[in-house]
């Protein structure tokens, strides 16, 4: 419902759905030791920046507040990306954003263009990470791949073997 009402019906609602898999395991309680909680594992100045668009997101640990605010800023950072990635690469970007943040990104994206690689193809930013100051990139590469593990396991409807 809610990748339909910020991506659009043709967009894979999949992809959010193995994302609060990697995140949470799609716990509604889980709470992490930098205090993100929920499914999407959203910390409380992001759920701030989230619910401040969208008044209607009345808490962040009821479960359908927590998945509507995570897709929310997942929109958010997919638009943030439309100029400065490859078509075929914005899905990771905006996941690896949700992961590490936009800025940790873009340092990546300039020691990619430093090293005459492509900074708008993911490739060139998994490449360069270890050279990228304060990226614990190890998480967020791992993050991505069970993101897209998953989803790639999921039939149609959103469900694993």
């Amino acid at each position: 419902k809610y990748s339909k009402r910020f991506f659009g019906p043709a967009f894979d609602w999949r992809l959010f759905k193995a994302q609060g898999i990697a995140e949470s395991n799609l716990n509604p309680d889980a709470r992490s030791h930098v205090g993100a909680r929920g499914i999407m594992q959203l910390v409380p100045n992001t759920w701030r920046e989230v619910q401040s668009k969208n008044p209607e997101l009345e808490s962040i640990t009821h479960p359908e507040w927590n998945i509507a605010a995570g897709v929310f800023y997942n929109r958010q950072l997919w638009k943030l990306w439309t100029a400065d990635t490859d078509d075929d690469h914005r899905r990771e970007f905006m996941l690896g954003s949700y992961n590490a943040g936009r800025s940790t990104l873009l340092r990546a994206q300039r020691i990619a263009e430093a090293n005459a690689l492509d900074p708008r193809a993911w490739p060139s930013i998994a490449r360069v990470a270890p050279d990228v100051p304060r990226w614990r990139y190890q998480e967020t590469l791992n993050y991505l791949s069970r993101i897209f593990l998953t989803l790639s396991r999921m039939d149609r409807s959103g469900r694993l073997p």
